[in-house]
This record gives structure tokens, sequence and C-alpha cells, in this order.
């Protein structure tokens, strides 16, 4: 990062082929289609061309760079005709009550094992996009990638007992819709 801010092309070069799957992948996340995460790609690596020599904390590009592809995505959303107007809480998609959690899959299992788990991260998968995108996003960040409840907060604009009352209601619903 600091390479690339000093105006070194060689690591200008290895950071945007690093922040192009990033992005790619939190845009499919927040946008939800394929055509959309690219243009947001796109919008976020000429960004990240353009500001970073402004980058004051290399540290801090991963942050900056979420927040980046999340505000080009709230941007596509305003303009579509499309969307829905209001999300629906979680809270009237499903009791309150916490079902029990699902058994980790062992790797060393049979076929018939492979096969059901198999089915499982389908279902999962197909649980994830039925999140409300709010939901989803915070889902994302702290379980794929990996980012604390601060980075995320700050990622999204909102407050640390947010993320966690959103991922908390996330595991819920998920839990709910993974239930045989």
């Amino acid at each position: 990062m600091r390479a690339a801010a000093a105006g070194e092309a060689a690591a200008l070069e290895r950071l945007l082929m690093r922040a192009q799957e990033v992005a790619y992948r939190f845009g499919l996340t927040v946008c939800g289609q394929t055509e959309d995460a690219e243009d947001v790609m796109q919008e976020a690596l000429l960004k990240t061309y353009q500001h970073v020599g402004r980058i004051e904390n290399p540290g801090a590009f991963r942050t900056w760079l979420y927040r980046t592809v999340k505000n080009a995505c709230l941007m596509r959303r305003r303009r579509r005709v499309d969307e829905p107007r209001e999300l629906l809480s979680l809270d009237e998609l499903f009791p309150a009550a916490a079902a029990e959690g699902l058994p980790v899959a062992d790797p060393d299992r049979g076929p018939e094992q492979r096969i059901s788990d198999t089915r499982l991260r389908r279902r999962l998968r197909a649980a994830l996009r039925r999140l409300p995108p709010s939901f989803r996003v915070v889902v994302f960040l702290r379980e794929m990638e990996g980012l604390s409840t601060r980075e995320v907060a700050h990622v999204l604009g909102i407050s640390e007992a947010n993320v966690k009352t959103r991922l908390h209601r996330a595991h819920l619903f998920l839990r709910r819709e993974l239930q045989p």
C-alpha cells in the first residue's frame, strides 16, 4: 500500500489486482447481481487508482475499499426503480426463539455425507440470498471476510451494537431456514 501510494507502478498494479477480487465479492454480496457487482468493482478500482496517494493509513485501506463498494452499491440501488422501497424486519420473518445450531460436517465421512454437505451448502447459499441486504452484508463482512465488529461498523456507518444485533438476527434467520 505504501509503495503504491508513493507512485510505484508495480505495487499499484498488485494492489489493484487484490482489490479487484475483494471488491467484486463484496459487490456481489451487497448488490446481489453480477452486472452490478462488476460495475461497482470497476468504480471501486477507479477510485482506488485516483485516491491511492491520499489514503493516509495503509492499514485502513481494506475498510476504505469496503466503504467505497458499499456506497457505490447504494447509489446504484437508489437509481433503480424496481428495488423494494422498504425492507422487512427480521422480527416479522421468524419467532424470537433461537433454534439449535447445526452440526459441523466431518471431512472424513463417506460419499453420502459429502452429498448431504453439498446440499446443506446449497441451502445455506439460498438462505443467505433470502436475507435482507443489510443483514447479508453484516454476515459477509463478519463471518466470511473476518472483519471485526468495529471494522464492520465503520464500513457500514452504523454502531457496533447495531452490527451485533443484525448479526444475531441474521444467525437466527439462517438457523430457522436450515432446520430439517
